[in-house]
């Protein structure tokens, strides 16, 4: 990859016609600085690497400056990448309503439950920095097959499986593979347009990834409501046996030129052993704190310290190889470094609006998993809409991406705050009504995030990484917040187990979140009364008050370091080196 230097002063882009006009041995590309003397010293330009003394040429737009019309290969290949997104967001949400169903039924214990849980994001998180660093050295298309057969074999085994431990083997294979799938489709896009034309892709793609991310639930009521939890896994096969042929026979991409030796020897080997171990030794115990050992163990702190240690061994290290797995030059501007950490922070807000959401339907309305799905549709139908119009009214407007990610940030803030009003007193309007405004910011972030980071960036062959650390920095964050929204969920309601008087004998209340989550479920079976049920309600209400508390802050964080963003152009036309070849 290109070394680059620190971040200088960005001039706005010229006029249409100044760039019409503009000189072609001009160094300046439109918005962006001159590129930096290490791509001539090593022989690199951002469109491509001298192979036979002479420099690939970009020849990304024609005579008139306008983007030349796709292909039919390209559309077709393109459909071919949102099925594939999609049915990895799909994947990664069906199975949290679903787990319960499937303990019972296998005897899963709560230790089981909890990794059949947690395996397919920890390997998804772990495993994108690999593909893209593999991706870089040998081809989109190899890591991709790869990650789509691991997948496919990972659903077949979920969905035969006769033990939990089957149950996390096919889900731990799932996430391999679908972490390939994620990372790679989002690289491969950025790969097949330039970043003049890519909001409206980004646009599309937002589609599937957000239509995945908020039907899964709904998909995994309804397998293990009305058919067989083995329908999470095998609904799988043939939507990904619609995929691959598009992609096998219709997407091309431009490989490096590099040996099998070459490439391998390329590889910044040490920092894939030092990021998967600290970010594993990390994740784990903040999924664990709180639900399955208490913030004070030994065995929450000794892995997360250690965790924390190799992860700033690992980046002090990432400064020497040529090759850095995260180089260190993607975070010397300020705007991508502030776009990482709103990621970070929309990754915070978005797995617990998912994951506790649907909570406060169930134990404060008592509705049943059936009527939350349709409560929330209206909010996930939003959710979907917003991901789409933002980033395309970003490229009609041609007025940048700040104002779209201002207001996505607003939206959120407003939606976490007035979540907190909400009680079993709140009209059925209001309970579809107020989610919505969360569901509009989550849903642009998703893809107006990508825009500032990639228009950072000082060679467009640095964006596989830009949008992998993207992606990484999101997953994390949404790891953290499941892990401070459990901690918090628990703090708040142990207060109140003593104040509950009127359950069976045989019948005792949970005592931390885990249990108080698993017990939701009675409380539209059992008799108790009034006065218990109002105490009962109202422990689980403080609860999730307190985590609506804490998005509202984390939320209005995102929106303070969004102001901070710079408007950088984004009417680069350049293609990389795995550009899309028909």
């Amino acid at each position: 990859m290109l070394s680059a230097v620190a971040e200088s002063d960005r001039r706005q882009p010229p006029s249409a016609d100044e760039a019409t006009t503009q000189n072609a041995e001009d160094d300046i590309h439109l918005g962006q600085v001159e590129k930096p003397d290490a791509s001539e010293l090593t022989g690199e330009t951002s469109t491509g690497r001298i192979t036979d003394g002479t420099t690939e040429p970009s020849a990304t737009t024609d005579d008139e400056g306008t983007e030349p019309k796709k292909s039919m290969g390209f559309y077709l290949s393109f459909t071919g990448i949102q099925i594939m997104v999609f049915i990895y967001s799909l994947d990664a949400t069906t199975l949290a309503v679903a787990i319960p169903t499937i303990a019972a039924q296998l005897g899963g214990t709560t230790l089981e439950s909890f990794w059949a849980s947690i395996s397919y994001l920890l390997l998804a998180v772990v495993t994108q920095p690999l593909y893209s660093a593999v991706s870089d050295a040998f081809g989109r298309l190899a890591p991709l097959y790869f990650a789509l057969l691991i997948f496919a074999a990972g659903s077949i085994v979920f969905a035969t499986a006769q033990s939990m431990i089957l149950v996390i083997v096919g889900r731990v294979l799932q996430g391999i593979g679908g972490g390939g799938i994620d990372v790679l489709g989002e690289i491969i896009v950025t790969d097949m347009t330039t970043l003049r034309e890519r909001p409206f892709y980004l646009g599309i793609m937002a589609l599937p990834v957000a239509a995945g991310s908020v039907l899964g639930p709904t998909f995994g009521a309804l397998f293990s409501d009305f058919v067989t939890w083995r329908w999470i896994g095998w609904i799988n096969l043939p939507i990904l046996g619609a995929a691959f042929p598009l992609v096998f026979f219709f997407l091309r991409l431009r490989s490096p030129v590099t040996t099998i030796s070459n490439g391998l020897k390329g590889l910044d080997w040490l920092g894939m052993a030092l990021f998967t171990s600290g970010c594993t030794a990390f994740v784990v115990p903040l999924s664990w704190a709180g639900a399955l050992f208490s913030w004070s163990s030994w065995r929450t702190l000794l892995p997360l310290i250690l965790g924390i240690a190799v992860l700033a061994i690992f980046t002090v290290y990432e400064s020497k190889p040529t090759a850095p797995l995260m180089p260190h030059r993607l975070f010397r501007s300020r705007t991508a470094s502030l776009t990482l950490f709103g990621s970070f922070i929309h990754g915070m807000l978005l797995f617990p609006l998912l994951q506790y959401l649907p909570l406060f339907y169930q134990a404060i309305i008592l509705d049943t998993r059936i009527q939350v799905a349709l409560t929330m549709l209206p909010t996930n139908v939003i959710c979907v809409l917003a991901a789409f119009v933002s980033a395309i009214a970003v490229g009609i407007l041609g007025r940048g991406y700040r104002w779209g990610i201002w207001l996505s940030w607003i939206f959120t803030t407003l939606g976490a705050g007035l979540l907190i009003l909400m009680d079993p007193s709140t009209s059925s309007n209001m309970q579809r009504g107020i989610p919505i405004l969360c569901g509009a910011g989550v849903g642009g972030l998703l893809r107006l995030n990508q825009l500032p980071i990639q228009a950072s960036l000082k060679s467009v062959d640095d964006t596989g990484m830009a949008v992998t650390l993207l992606i990484t920095f999101r997953l994390l964050g949404g790891l953290t917040g499941l892990a401070i929204g459990s901690t918090m969920f628990s703090n708040a309601f142990a207060p109140y187990v003593h104040l509950i008087k009127g359950y069976p004998d045989s019948m005792a209340l949970p005592n931390d979140a885990s249990q108080a989550i698993g017990f939701i479920p009675h409380l539209r079976t059992i008799n108790l009364p009034p006065e218990t049920m109002e105490i009962t309600q109202q422990a689980y209400l403080a609860s999730l008050r307190q985590l609506f508390y804490a998005m509202t802050g984390f939320s209005f964080l995102g929106f303070l370091s969004s102001l901070f963003i710079e408007e950088l152009s984004i009417q680069s036309t350049d293609l990389g080196q795995q550009r899309f070849e028909d």
